[in-house]
């Protein structure tokens, strides 16, 4: 028992950092202890971005991380795109209150008085249209 208990001492502290990183991104750690000779790590993470960027972090401490089973897992609703930027699609943005999209955004001047303008010479029986063979 004196043996895993200080192979658990040294593995945990070999990827320390690994946890320190995890605290940070917001996972929600739910095991870690010994199997067998392994450090058994299961984790929940609330984006796609921050399991890779653990993963990372788990390479950089060991490439071949021999002695680390790790179970690192994405939330359920970020797995879902109902959780921050793990869909990669970003919301949109909200408007201004008591405005709209439409008259904050206007493709140029010269589109709204043409459309006037037409109306008008189309009124008054002056619209001139192209020949068929343009």
């Amino acid at each position: 028992m004196a043996a895993t208990t200080d192979q658990l001492a040294v593995l945990r502290h070999k990827y320390d950092p690994v946890v320190r990183l995890m605290h940070a991104r917001g996972v929600a750690i739910r095991t870690i202890e010994m199997q067998g000779t392994k450090l058994l790590l299961r984790a929940e993470a609330p984006s796609a971005e921050v399991k890779n960027a653990v993963w990372d972090e788990i390479k950089k401490v060991d490439p071949t991380y021999t002695d680390l089973a790790a179970d690192i897992s994405v939330s359920a609703g970020a797995a879902a795109g109902q959780g921050g930027p793990a869909g990669g699609v970003s919301a949109p943005a909200a408007t201004p209150t008591g405005t709209s999209s439409r008259t904050r955004t206007r493709s140029s001047p010269a589109r709204s008085f043409g459309s006037r303008a037409r109306g008008k010479a189309a009124r008054r029986g002056r619209l001139r249209t192209w020949p068929s063979g343009w």
